[in-house]
């Protein structure tokens, strides 16, 4: 059996916020159980508010469960040794845009402990990765969006993690953009790399991922198999729609 690289077991997480005296609680997730196998694409599907960032910030412990257990490759989330083994691209990463791509890597690979003596080399071997090899000394100010993004998988790839947590990967991006980052996701996932995508294009989910989860109102409302979807281009979208239609009328 494939090892688990990712694990919420029966989680719940509540926001609870005080004004005037007055305490409100909203929910982010309500028991969220899933298992993601070590080496498949998962895609998490859902409409605005229905709680995939609670679930991304759970897996990278900035958030806390109120109740149940995440865990990353067997440890809690948000130990060491679930974040060493973990890589994370933002929706909208920002670096500092008088920076050179090779200054925000060595910056990265210093705050990720990477031994001084072998991260010139990582960093070429990742900017090669990402096709930023003849970028990798201009400033980020002429960059593009698309090269952005890939300097933002750069730094979410460079220790070599396990398990990568994309949220809205090509969110923002021309169709051959689109089309480059969909291939370089294509290429980590072949080399043993575990991927979660967070996104609102299911035409991107129903190309590249194993599985896809939708949640609804907090709750994970259904998990879809890639052999549900192939073979009939648009189908995710049908069965995203039926799925979450109900709630959004409720």
């Amino acid at each position: 059996m494939p090892e688990t690289a990712l694990s919420f077991v029966g989680v719940t997480k509540t926001y609870s916020r005080s004004h005037l005296g007055r305490t409100t609680t909203t929910r982010g997730v309500e028991e969220l159980s899933l298992e993601l196998a070590s080496g498949e694409i998962f895609g998490l599907l859902g409409l605005n508010g229905s709680g995939k960032t609670t679930t991304l910030k759970l897996a990278l412990g900035l958030l806390r469960p109120s109740k149940g257990e995440v865990s990353v490759l067997g440890h809690p989330s948000g130990t060491a040794k679930a974040l060493a083994s973990m890589g994370y691209l933002p929706e909208l990463p920002y670096f500092y845009p008088y920076l050179a791509p090779r200054e925000v890597l060595t910056l990265y690979g210093r705050l990720s402990a990477l031994p001084a003596s072998s991260l010139p080399g990582k960093i070429d071997t990742t900017l090669e990765a990402v096709g930023l090899s003849r970028a990798a000394d201009r400033r980020m100010a002429e960059f593009s969006k698309g090269m952005l993004q890939r300097v933002g998988l750069a730094q979410a790839i460079l220790h070599d993690p396990t398990l990568l947590l994309l949220d809205e990967p090509v969110s923002g991006l021309d169709p051959l953009a689109i089309a480059e980052f969909r291939e370089l996701l294509a290429t980590l996932n072949a080399k043993g790399k575990t991927l979660v995508l967070s996104s609102h294009s299911i035409s991107e989910v129903e190309k590249i991922c194993h599985r896809a989860g939708i949640l609804a109102d907090g709750k994970l409302v259904r998990v879809i198999s890639q052999t549900e979807w192939s073979g009939e281009p648009g189908r995710l979208e049908k069965l995203f729609v039926e799925t979450v239609r109900p709630f959004a009328n409720a």
